[in-house]
């Protein structure tokens, strides 16, 4: 089996603009008046109940599909998931979780992590279908986590409504 091409300049620029666009809106859209710290919509969608965790893990997931497309090596593919694994565990955390999503900025990590590590001359060790392969392992993974965090929500908030719900 042949080595997949090196990634041209041409093909890495645009998907790396697409990448610091997405992570800026996630994690530094919004400067706090009087401050020099900026968030993103990622812990601010984090506030709602539930949905809002699923949909910024969902955005953030693509950073990581990107990173396989650009042939990432496996243990920054690998880094990048965890970084996404760790804000949805700690941020589904009521209060707590809600402060972490505001400092962890996984999306800003994600991306600084693929910027030091992408050499377009670089070729890839992995072909094809093992990148397609790894692409289907992370986001399965993240489901899986995605789907506990939901579920614990769930014994949450089914635990709260019996304890003060009568």
């Amino acid at each position: 089996m042949s080595r997949p091409p090196n990634l041209s300049t041409t093909t890495t620029r645009p998907a790396l603009e697409r990448l610091r666009s997405l992570s800026d809106l996630l994690d530094n859209a919004i400067k706090i008046p009087g401050t020099d710290y900026r968030v993103g919509l990622d812990p601010i969608l984090g506030l709602l109940p539930a949905g809002g965790d699923v949909l910024g893990t969902v955005l953030s997931a693509y950073l990581v599909v990107e990173a396989v497309r650009l042939r990432m090596p496996t243990a920054v593919v690998t880094r990048m998931a965890f970084n996404i694994v760790l804000e949805m565990v700690v941020g589904a955390v009521p209060v707590l979780g809600d402060l972490f999503d505001f400092a962890w900025k996984a999306n800003a990590r994600n991306l600084r992590l693929l910027e030091s590590k992408l050499d377009p001359d670089r070729p890839s060790s992995r072909s094809t279908r093992q990148s397609r392969w790894l692409v289907f392992g992370v986001l399965v993974v993240l489901g899986l986590v995605l789907g506990l965090v939901i579920v614990a929500y769930a014994a949450l908030l089914r635990w709260l409504v019996g304890v003060f719900g009568g």
